[in-house]
């Protein structure tokens, strides 16, 4: 027998060679299990499987060379086998780490066709639609700063109602959307389940005020005379002494607010903020972002008036209106694979003449095309907005998708 040095060295030879393949299957089943279904496999199963191919290896190998498993006290074979279960331990969780650190929008098709039970689905007007619950509190996001109290109550208690006919992918990102935009969130996390179980994880404003600011502009709150129903989001002309300054209200005082704020000390329940906040008229106190050289003249003017700018008539509620006078109905399509849309033009697939129903719009490749010529490509995945009759918009989604 050889010196004990040696054993160990022999030992850690002969683990290297037998552990290559356990290790490098460890790391496969590790990504894949990981990026496939988002659940580790546990370690025990890991070193059973890697035992199990380091000991055919090891077999092979001594049918080649006889003294390699010939020790008196087995010391080389005790270090081979921890040499390959340590390997195949840290490759299985590089994997696993590895597929975590991966975007989902490079996963499986199979992933991206998960649909919702019928159990949840509602019809409502002859579509169906689906009403999303939010099931535990939400959760922050890390590096980010705690979400308040009331949005909290806000994204746990509404009510978010989406079409049914989409996959959970697309649901999911409605969803996150939906929530960004209406409580002006940083980074929003939704997961959907086939039952319409939302959970949420959401990051609030690293800042205040300052970034929600256009480059360039600058915020001034002012106290005058405001106008009944003045808003956030407001165009705005504001006129002093020297002369007139537009802007955008970014903040306005709420006689909802106000009122909650006198009855605080006789109510010990917690009221919550009005989203929108909207005044009813009278003195009062705005926030409006104006360009850079305007802060001066706001801030020295004692004299201050409000001028709300009309932003006119939204012309997509009277499209919707002329539409539906004349009887036509418009809808929104997923085109489904090998389908008579996919891989083709709309000019060769002669959607007006074949089904009746106009395209409004394309999303293809990601991107939004408004009124699409002849010539736009579509493809299995793209999103389509089509307008036509009732019967001929069924038809065309009964095929197209």
């Amino acid at each position: 027998m050889a010196s004990l040095p040696v054993e160990v060295v022999y030992g850690l030879y002969f683990g290297i060679l037998t552990g290559l393949v356990p290790a490098a299957v460890a790391w496969l089943f590790g990504f894949g299990f990981r990026y496939v279904t988002g659940v580790t496999i546990p370690g025990l199963a890991v070193v059973v499987f890697s035992v199990a191919i380091a000991g055919a290896s090891g077999g092979l190998m001594a049918l080649t060379d006889p003294t390699i498993t010939q020790s008196d006290n087995q010391v080389r074979l005790t270090v081979a086998l921890l040499v390959v279960l340590m390997g195949a331990l840290y490759a299985h969780n590089r994997g696993d780490a590895f597929a975590n650190e991966i975007p989902r929008k490079m996963s499986l098709r199979k992933l991206t066709e998960r649909t919702l039970s019928t159990d949840v689905v509602e019809l409502v007007g002859g579509r169906g639609q689906v009403r999303v619950t939010v099931t535990r509190e939400v959760d922050d996001i890390e590096g980010y700063p705690p979400v308040p109290v009331e949005v909290r109550n806000g994204i746990r208690d509404g009510e978010w109602t989406f079409p049914a006919d989409i996959p959970l992918v697309e649901l999911e990102s409605r969803f996150a959307d939906r929530l960004q935009t209406e409580f002006d969130l940083v980074a929003v996390e939704v997961e959907i389940d086939e039952q319409a179980r939302a959970t949420v994880a959401a990051a609030a404003p690293l800042g205040g005020l300052s970034k929600r600011l256009p480059a360039g502009k600058r915020a001034v709150s002012l106290e005058a005379l405001v106008p009944t129903g003045l808003a956030t989001g407001d165009d705005v002309v504001v006129t002093t002494d020297e002369g007139t300054v537009s802007g955008n209200v970014v903040g306005v005082d709420s006689v909802a607010e106000a009122a909650d704020k006198d009855d605080e000390d006789d109510d010990d329940a917690p009221k919550a903020a009005p989203r929108a906040p909207t005044a009813i008229g009278g003195e009062g106190r705005v926030t409006v972002a104006v360009d850079r050289p305007d802060v001066e003249s706001l801030l020295g003017s004692d004299s201050k008036q409000f001028v709300v700018k009309s932003r006119g008539v939204r012309r997509e509620f009277e499209l919707v209106s002329l539409l539906r006078r004349a009887g036509k109905r418009f809808t929104r399509v997923s085109v489904g694979e090998d389908g008579p849309l996919d891989g083709v033009t709309l000019r060769e697939a002669s959607v007006r003449d074949r089904y009746g129903v106009a395209i409004l719009a394309v999303r293809h490749g990601g991107t939004w095309t408004i009124a699409p010529r002849g010539d736009q490509a579509v493809s299995a995945g793209d999103t389509v907005y089509a307008v036509g009759s009732r019967t001929d918009l069924d038809a065309f989604e009964e095929e197209i998708a």
